[in-house]
């Protein structure tokens, strides 16, 4: 299985009203994750209601994470065996996603990737017509590419 491509149909999640909104999955122990989580919560700063994390975790650890990083956004649990990292075909964590409007995919960034996360940035905020936020810049202390 590969990764969900742009157009296809974002399978559903309980709890989670699509469009337009981003989805991050990520693992708690994973370090890339751990890096890249206060950036994900970033979107939550810019377009408060419109990101939600999907963790490969129990909810229990998924909140103690939230409570260490800070984070504002709402996360579900997918524990094993992982059907909603499935149905994603989630490769690396982590992994963001752009949803439209009709729960359409219109564009994903796995791993931690600057330009994709600022890309999807941009793409959310021209669907919800508000102000654009850079989420990450050169000289932030991050790299521009690290795989999960």
């Amino acid at each position: 299985m590969s990764i969900l491509l742009p157009g296809a149909a974002a399978p559903a999640i309980p709890g989670v009203r699509f469009g337009p909104s981003a989805l991050f999955f990520y693992k708690v122990t994973c370090p890339v994750c751990q890096m890249a989580a206060p950036y994900a919560d970033r979107f939550e700063d810019a377009y408060p209601g419109r990101i939600t994390g999907i963790g490969q975790d129990s909810q229990t650890d998924l909140e103690e994470f939230s409570k260490t990083y800070r984070l504002s956004f709402p996360s579900v649990a997918d524990t094993d065996p992982y059907a909603l990292s499935d149905a994603y075909g989630i490769e690396a964590v982590p992994t963001l996603f752009l949803v439209g409007e009709e729960g359409k995919i219109l564009d994903a960034a796995e791993s931690w990737d600057r330009e994709g996360f600022n890309r999807i940035s941009r793409g959310l905020a021209d669907l919800i017509r508000t102000e654009y936020l850079f989420i990450s810049e050169e000289g932030d202390g991050l790299p521009a590419f690290r795989p999960g």
